[in-house]
């Protein structure tokens, strides 16, 4: 039986080499071509010396020989890639930000650019397994979420899926500076972001109505989301500490709330391979280089206020590992192929 035939589109950037490195192990499916026009003709090695086992060379475009094509080009872009692929049937993992919304106006707004194909937001499905597994296995097209989004949501799902919530929700992020991607700037130049923390996007992050739309869904009546992101000096790693108000009838309605919250959790996430419950606060070292998510959520019934730990690694699990989850579930594969590598530690 012939192997699935797999391209990358920009494999310059993290996301698109941690897509490389991790498709070129996978056990079902052949890397065949992979894109890039700033360095097309060269040797995918070369570029990349710890893909040494490669041959393949980075072409400029797509050639015919795939069956499945992972974009990861900047948003706006990666629509214009995706759509005519789409059209010729092929099976699509986008790795932008361009069908995570389902409001046209919103994304427009957000990301201040005409959405170049609107007509295909309504048939994506966004790609994040633990909520919409079942959809993600009959999908075409699929929008892979933001890295930010993936660690939040995963966070509170189980409290939104619940009823637990009440009031706004408040998201606080710390993100290593793989997540600013290989550009250059002066925000990611050593000297200005090692040993040092800050906030950024505090007028508004883009990932805010990604969080918000999915929580939305599970809890239709919730409150505001306040976001806030901020940059620490690490490579890799999402760390993102939620906090909720829990209602005073749900609380009323258990002998021991806590232990509730807890049960809740572990129960919302029994079947999902790559969420674990954890009995301690996780830091992202206990996550770094693997697909896993660690959330630790805590209930304090004298203030009534939930807080939810989660730690991920951003180019893995926020990523290119997410990405090939959900391809995974698109071609009939067990949802963890390819991706059971434990972290790395130290």
């Amino acid at each position: 039986m012939a192997r699935t035939r797999v391209g990358i589109v920009n494999v310059t950037g993290y996301i698109g080499v941690d897509l490389a490195r991790l498709l070129l192990q996978h056990p079902e499916v052949d890397l065949t071509c992979v894109t890039g026009r700033s360095l097309a003709g060269k040797r995918l090695s070369d570029v990349f010396p710890h893909l040494s086992t490669s041959e393949l060379v980075i072409q400029p475009e797509l050639d015919s020989s795939v069956d499945v094509v992972f974009s990861a080009m900047p948003h706006k872009a990666s629509a214009e890639v995706c759509e005519p692929l789409v059209a010729k049937g092929l099976k699509v993992i986008d790795v932008s930000a361009d069908f995570r919304l389902k409001d046209q106006a919103e994304y427009e707004e957000w990301y201040k650019v005409e959405h170049p194909c609107p007509h295909l937001l309504e048939s994506a499905v966004y790609g994040l397994p633990e909520l919409h597994g079942a959809e993600i296995s009959q999908a075409q097209l699929v929008a892979n979420p933001g890295c930010y989004p993936t660690g939040a949501i995963l966070a509170l799902a189980p409290a939104m899926a619940s009823g637990m919530s009440e009031g706004d929700i408040i998201v606080d992020s710390k993100s290593g500076v793989s997540g600013a991607g290989r550009g250059l700037s002066l925000t990611s130049h050593y000297a200005e972001c090692n040993e040092s923390t800050a906030a950024y996007a505090v007028e508004g992050h883009r990932h805010m109505p990604e969080i918000r739309q999915e929580c939305a869904r599970l809890a239709p009546g919730i409150g505001e989301v306040v976001f806030q992101p901020h940059l620490v000096p690490m490579s890799r790693g999402i760390l993102s500490t939620c906090y909720l108000r829990v209602s005073q009838e749900w609380m009323r309605g258990w002998d021991d709330p806590a232990a509730t919250v807890l049960q809740k959790y572990r129960e919302f996430y029994e079947s999902a391979p790559f969420t674990r419950v954890v009995d301690a606060p996780p830091a992202t070292k206990h996550v770094w280089g693997s697909n896993y998510c660690h959330v630790y959520p805590r209930l304090d019934p004298r203030t009534g206020r939930l807080l939810v730990v989660s730690a991920i690694d951003n180019l893995v699990r926020g990523g290119a590992g997410e990405a090939v989850q959900n391809m995974n579930l698109m071609l009939g594969f067990p949802e963890d192929c390819g991706l059971g590598a434990l972290p790395v530690y130290p």
